[in-house]
């Protein structure tokens, strides 16, 4: 390593107690930060360690690389071989990245992009953090999409027929409440923990958790976009929708609204309610003047790419990494 730059772990280890039981570990707190500083101690480039509590992976223990920055190559390829080092030292057999201590955080790059703006919640960072890891030996480990609906007028037939189901089982949808957002979460986060548990690299988290995690979007939820599905007084899956406020700040026209979450029950007895909850989210979003709905940061396996798949177009591709250590 040049003498004019130099790495740095910096504040104290955020876990001292190493008899604590890990399932009580925040994942939103790093194992380890480090900085690399230039000569005049300017901070050139950074990233965040977590291998205490991370996702399981068959025939692996993962390390987490996350909150990664790096002004040149050269900054990247020193971090990342400094990030393997003290993973590997750590007990990982497998370093993944860029994620922030789990998928309820940042995570993952944009590797492709049909060249349209970010949208709101939507990872962003230079072209060359991709390109870093690559040249240290990271591979593809999940890929994911973002794909735009702009026929919000149109009614397809798998729709019509998940209406009729749900009526016939007695399943009602209902405006978000956001004057009880906090009820409503906590009345939701069976739903959202039974609808993920399969998902890649999931980790359940509290329903305190939960409840905090969210309680960032409320100010950007709209109630007309969200809607609530209920079967006997208790949810069995929701929809959050919210307008893309980036649009909005960067002074575009506010015409377009995200899916952030979707989740339903799993199982056969509700088949059919997402593609419900999602034809109600578009059919608001086309009564409030919106020109397209964007589907957002979904898992390429994820089923839910196959509702409406027709009518969508894919804007971005993103990659989560990985190397064997």
């Amino acid at each position: 390593m040049p003498t004019s730059h130099r790495l740095v772990q910096i504040g104290a280890p955020p876990h001292p107690d190493r008899t604590a039981p890990v399932v009580d570990l925040d994942p939103s707190v790093p194992d380890a930060d480090w900085v690399e500083v230039d000569g005049q101690e300017k901070v050139t480039g950074r990233c965040s360690l977590w291998w205490r509590n991370p996702p399981r992976l068959p025939g692996h223990r993962l390390g987490l690389i996350g909150h990664y920055a790096s002004d040149h190559p050269d900054t990247g390829r020193r971090l990342l071989e400094k990030a393997c080092q003290e993973l590997r030292r750590h007990g990982a057999t497998m370093a993944v990245g860029p994620m922030d201590g789990s998928t309820w955080r940042s995570y993952r790059f944009v590797t492709w992009s049909r060249g349209d703006a970010p949208f709101f919640l939507e990872p962003s960072h230079p072209p060359s953090w991709p390109a870093e890891f690559l040249a240290d030996g990271f591979r593809p480990l999940a890929t994911y999409s973002s794909s735009e609906d702009c026929h919000l007028d149109r009614q397809d037939a798998a729709s019509v027929r998940a209406a009729a189901r749900m009526a016939d089982l007695g399943v009602q949808l209902r405006p978000l409440a956001l004057d009880r957002f906090d009820e409503e979460l906590r009345s939701v986060h069976p739903v959202i923990t039974a609808a993920f548990q399969e998902a890649f690299l999931y980790q359940a988290i509290s329903v305190e958790a939960f409840v905090a995690q969210y309680q960032g979007i409320r100010p950007y939820l709209h109630p007309a976009l969200a809607f609530m599905a209920m079967h006997e007084d208790r949810p069995v899956g929701f929809i959050f929708t919210v307008p893309d406020h980036a649009s909005r700040s960067a002074g575009q026209p506010a015409d377009t609204a995200i899916i952030k979450t979707l989740a339903v029950l799993p199982g056969r007895r509700f088949a059919g309610l997402g593609i419900h909850l999602t034809a109600a989210s578009r059919r608001a979003a086309h009564d409030l003047g919106y020109r397209r709905i964007i589907h957002a940061l979904m898992h390429d396996s994820n089923n839910s790419r196959c509702i409406r798949r027709d009518c969508t177009s894919t804007l971005r591709r993103y990659t989560l990494f990985a190397k064997p250590l």
